[in-house]
């Protein structure tokens, strides 16, 4: 939704409100005056506030994402790299794990066929 259609139907309802206010009150002229005066006071400072607030907002979504695009690409980086040297620190394990796990499946074989030949 944009904020031009929202603002649109904020400020509608609100002459709606009035409207409606002004046929179905009890209050001399004088007052009703008074008081539209007062609720249209109230409505330019309330509108005038909520318009920094959207400006604010705009402005740290910006700065939100113009600091996530210099942030993140770096991060990434960072984490390649931590990985790399991760997987360059544990190679050495890697390749005595894998040669450990060869001699276990070849001791498992010649006891296979050692029993094997004791059952013959």
């Amino acid at each position: 939704m944009k904020a031009s259609t929202f603002f649109l139907g904020l400020a509608t309802g609100t002459v709606a409100a009035a409207i409606t206010v002004l046929y179905s009150t009890p209050k001399s002229g004088s007052e009703i005056r008074t008081s539209v005066k007062s609720a249209s006071t109230d409505f330019r400072e309330t509108f005038g506030d909520i318009k920094q607030k959207v400006n604010n907002l705009k402005h740290s979504i910006s700065s939100l994402s113009k600091e996530a695009k210099e942030t993140v690409p770096g991060a990434a980086r960072g984490i390649k790299q931590s990985f790399e040297n991760w997987q360059q620190s544990t190679e050495p394990n890697r390749i005595r794990l894998e040669k450990e796990l060869t001699a276990i499946q070849d001791a498992l074989e010649n006891l296979e066929q050692t029993i094997a030949a004791q059952q013959k």
